[in-house]
């Protein structure tokens, strides 16, 4: 298997062979990667529901879907924030969704940045060859005592993309130097005024992908 780099990545882009909706903005494309922002829904697990036996903690079956009933949803609005709390875990959609084709498949990574505010991000790793829809990251965070606060539209996790030696039948799956830093200060500062607001339609307006 072989890597994609930013420029054959690219050229599947224009081709719609990879498909990405809405498409990409310049400040996601990596050498030989794509960073994949997040989204505004937030699944938060519950703890407990109310029967006709009282108040019963949820019990997880590992033999049956994980459904909406296991979560309160949280749908946040443009310039809205979500803080995590201490050891909080959550479920979070990309702001993107993707699609696949059947020669390629694809392993997400979560950013370094990400790690050093104490965030883990659990990810499966592998999308599988014929995937479409969005992706979900279970997000944890690992301090005990800081709150941290996710931005819908912030850069999160990459997707690296490796060619197959052959196509496979896609199986669906159930969840639908000093320049460089300076120019890389500055299209974070230009990047992240738009999460801030919110605005992440006119941030991908203003900069889309080459």
């Amino acid at each position: 298997m072989s890597i994609l780099t930013k420029e054959e990545i690219l050229k599947r882009v224009r081709e719609k062979n990879i498909v990405f909706s809405p498409s990409l903005d310049s400040f996601q494309l990596q050498a030989h990667a794509v960073d994949l922002r997040l989204g505004f829904t937030f699944l938060v697990p519950k703890a407990w529901r109310l029967t006709d036996k009282g108040r019963e903690a949820i019990t997880i079956d590992p033999l049956k879907d994980h459904g909406p009933e296991y979560f309160d949803i949280v749908e946040l609005e443009q310039g809205q924030h979500f803080d995590l709390l201490p050891e909080e875990y959550v479920l979070v959609s990309t702001f993107e969704t993707i699609k696949i084709p059947d020669d390629l498949m694809a392993i997400l990574y979560p950013r370094s940045s990400v790690n050093r505010k104490g965030l883990s991000v659990d990810l499966t790793g592998i999308i599988d060859s014929g995937y479409e829809g969005p992706l979900t990251l279970p997000i944890r965070n690992n301090t005990r005592s800081q709150v941290i606060q996710l931005h819908p539209g912030e850069r999160f996790c990459q997707i690296v993309f490796e060619e197959l030696s052959h196509k496979v039948v896609a199986r669906k799956s159930r969840w639908h130097q000093k320049d460089v830093v300076e120019k890389g200060k500055k299209e974070k500062s230009s990047e992240m005024k738009f999460v801030f607001n919110g605005d992440i339609k006119k941030l991908k307006k203003d900069f889309p992908a080459e």
